[in-house]
């Protein structure tokens, strides 16, 4: 397995690198200079490319072409968390800039360091049994250590709707289901009405 790749950017998803490089110089004066740039594949919520600037390997992400859906895409949002996170969770990539105006690349962006890393997608080669093993061991406990952090040291207090939030989820999941079923499951539909019956409690905010 092998660190992901950035390939040539695809048709209809490429900016306009002079508008960036003018950006750049007058905000984040150490990234001035040229830019090579290639994009990473797959990953559908939002865009990802790489930015070669000099001895820079940068990252920028920015919503897909005629987004409309703002809170599916909203940049200022993933910038604040990096921002947040970096500093009490290093594994996160630091966050470098934000912009919000849209008449730099059309829609607003943010830049951020480079962190290799293997991704497993469909097409992978499978590993073997032991290295399965180690990786989803490794999943759970990332995802134990991001839910232990200090949400208000980490100044995150703020970034969503804790109170009534398993009573919104499963009211919302359970309502999602009925609208989208064609055929009865039994088992859903024994899952939906326990939990119903016994909504777990609420237990503060976490990441």
């Amino acid at each position: 397995m092998k660190p992901e790749q950035a390939r040539p950017v695809r048709t209809g998803e490429e900016f306009d690198v002079d508008s960036l490089q003018n950006w750049l110089s007058s905000r984040v004066p150490e990234l001035s200079g040229p830019i090579e740039v290639s994009q990473f594949p797959s990953g559908h919520s939002n865009l990802t490319y790489l930015l070669d600037i000099g001895d820079h390997e940068v990252v920028l992400r920015r919503p897909p072409f005629g987004a409309r859906v703002k809170s599916g895409h909203d940049m200022s949002r993933e910038y604040r968390i990096l921002s947040h996170l970096q500093p009490v969770w290093p594994k996160v990539p630091k966050a470098i800039a934000f912009c919000e105006d849209p008449s730099i690349l059309g829609a607003p962006f943010y830049l951020m360091e480079r962190v290799d890393g293997v991704i497993l997608r469909g097409e992978s080669s499978p590993p073997d049994a032991s290295t399965m093993r180690r990786i989803c061991d490794a999943f759970v406990e990332t995802f134990a250590q991001i839910h232990r952090i200090d949400v208000i040291g980490a100044g995150l207090e703020t970034l969503g709707r804790p109170d009534g939030y398993v009573e919104r989820q499963v009211d919302g999941w359970s309502r999602r289901w009925h609208d989208a079923v064609i055929e009865p499951v039994s088992s859903i539909d024994r899952t939906i009405a326990w939990l119903a019956r016994n909504r777990p409690p609420e237990t503060g905010a976490a990441l």
